[in-house]
């Protein structure tokens, strides 16, 4: 949804049946993805920033990672991922994201620290 801020980037996805468990709950592992995703989505724009080359590309690879569930996601919902870069520096980028579903819901939580180099 937004990747307009270095360091932050909002996300969104529909729980599919495809991603769900035999109860009908999304799958812990797709909820960590989806949240990785926009982490290392927000290391990249923030890297970018910070080396004032928004026309470079970087790659960004998780090196460890946190996930908290806060409560069941059922098939159907809508879920927005916000991720931001709690500090970083020119190699070495830590981040954290919250994931709500659609009734503004705190659904999970995580942390993860990536390492970021030039893609050339």
């Amino acid at each position: 949804l937004d990747k307009s801020e270095p360091g932050r980037t909002i996300w969104q996805m529909e729980a599919d049946e495809r991603f769900a468990n035999t109860a009908g709950i999304l799958q812990g592992g797709f909820l960590g993805a989806f949240a990785d995703s926009a982490m290392g989505a927000s290391a990249v724009t923030f890297t970018r920033g910070a080396a004032g080359a928004t026309d470079r590309r970087f790659f960004s690879a998780n090196v460890e990672m946190k996930t908290s569930f806060v409560r069941p996601v059922a098939t159907g919902s809508v879920l927005t991922c916000t991720a931001s870069v709690i500090a970083g520096g020119e190699r070495v980028v830590f981040c954290e994201a919250e994931v709500r579903d659609e009734r503004d819901r705190l659904v999970g939580k995580a942390s993860s620290t990536y390492i970021v180099s030039p893609r050339d």
